[in-house]
């Protein structure tokens, strides 16, 4: 009867020993697949248990020491407690037995399981464990700090410096990737918000600005009435004042002064006591760049010049914003003028269409690198200004010259992306 009762308090001892070692390994899985950035939002509002996990996460040397020291404190003691009751029942032959079954039970249910239990769902797990582990820590603090020294010593024969460690920083590819895996929780207008201001320092103002052949503005060298005409019937806000051509800059005239231009009349030297001084900027400036200069100097409209100064395009505050988060005007936008569908394969495009514009408000992936326009993008491929009904393909795009004079391209017909694998099939 004796024998029967140590018998069973052996085997609940056991069970007890295999349930704590299911706990140290499960915890440990759980702890070090937090999502550091999730458990420091939860720490700053206030969740207890994520604010101790993240102490604890501070130093993972102590929080592994603690784990491992308990944990192996627990197998061994169901090694010995499992020799105990192997021999006990069959002797001697029933330990290498008890061994085996010890190691199959402790991998399957002391490890493997609650590992991937923790691996899917490690914040039930951890902030559970951040609890017990915190205090425990300060108890069994001499003994982890004396492994912890050993460990680290032995680490830094070997070259590495624990203290080092460090969490890193987001790059900015990775922080595209958390937005882009955020799914549901931000909606699709938002991310494609968040992933163009990443993209901002992508970008530069060649790529949004207004070319200098399309620049409207008012010309000095202009009869009176056709210079009141443009102010008159301006979409713009300011517009550039030159003598000649654009290269001649002047300055910028703010609409908005000119409130009661229409019922005056026209004063040359009034309109020039109003121009602003013009801002300039070099081609290639980064949006994200160019942004912060517009706040810092309170400017909302800039030139954008060459290295020999020359006068490439324009580009506005509007631009840069647009680019963020879409089209601000509610009419027709210049992409649908540029942009006409012929049928469910095939469009006529404009020559002069900027191609990030296209590929955004179409979906392509027509070569963003080079030229901004697709005439400039077509030119460069065939080094020729092509003849109409002249063909080709740019990265899988089919081409169609429609229309050119003897100095640019001017409207072409492009069709459905053709894919190798695809074509191979067919």
């Amino acid at each position: 009867m004796g024998e029967d009762v140590s018998l069973s308090a052996l085997f609940g001892l056991l069970v007890f020993l295999l349930l704590l070692s299911a706990c140290f390994s499960g915890s440990e899985t759980a702890l070090v697949s937090l999502n550091r950035y999730q458990l420091r939002h939860k720490a700053r509002q206030g969740h207890r248990a994520a604010r101790l996990a993240e102490r604890l996460l501070q130093r993972p040397d102590r929080l592994i020491g603690l784990i491992l020291l308990g944990n192996n404190l627990v197998n061994f003691s169901a090694a010995s407690l499992v020799a105990l009751i192997a021999l006990e029942i069959g002797g001697e032959p029933a330990v290498a037995i008890g061994t085996l079954l010890l190691t199959l039970t402790v991998l399957i249910f002391a490890e493997a399981a609650p590992k991937t239990l923790a691996a899917l769902h490690p914040e039930r797990i951890a902030f559970p464990a951040a609890l017990v582990y915190y205090p425990l820590l300060k108890i069994t603090y001499p003994i982890v700090w004396l492994t912890n020294t050993a460990s680290n010593g032995v680490l830094y024969l070997l070259g590495v410096r624990p203290d080092d460690a460090v969490l890193d920083s987001l790059t900015r590819e990775e922080l595209r990737t958390v937005v882009h895996e955020a799914g549901h929780r931000i909606s699709n207008r938002y991310r494609q918000m968040l992933i163009s201001i990443l993209d901002l320092e992508k970008v530069s103002v060649d790529d949004v600005m207004v070319p200098h052949n399309e620049i409207l503005g008012i010309d000095l060298d202009e009869d009176d009435q056709v210079i009141q005409r443009i102010i008159q019937q301006s979409e713009h806000t300011r517009l550039p004042v030159y003598r000649d051509n654009i290269d001649q800059v002047v300055g910028v005239l703010h609409l908005r002064k000119l409130a009661n231009f229409a019922k005056l009349a026209l004063d040359r030297k009034s309109l020039l006591d109003l121009l602003e001084e013009p801002y300039f900027v070099p081609e290639g400036t980064p949006l994200s760049t160019q942004l912060v200069q517009f706040q810092r100097r309170r400017e909302r409209i800039a030139l954008v010049v060459d290295e020999y100064g020359d006068i490439q395009g324009i580009v506005t505050l509007e631009d840069i914003l647009e680019e963020i988060v879409g089209e601000f005007t509610t009419g027709p936008s210049d992409e649908d003028e540029d942009i006409i569908r012929e049928s469910s394969d095939f469009y006529l495009v404009s020559a002069t269409a900027n191609i990030r514009e296209l590929n955004r408000a179409q979906g392509w992936e027509l070569p963003t690198e080079g030229p901004k326009t697709l005439n400039g993008l077509i030119v460069e491929m065939l080094e020729t200004i092509p003849e109409p009904t002249t063909c080709l393909k740019i990265d899988g795009y089919p081409i169609e010259i429609i229309a050119s004079d003897e100095n640019r391209i001017r409207t072409v017909r492009i069709g459905k992306r053709i894919v190798e694998n695809e074509k191979r099939a067919e």
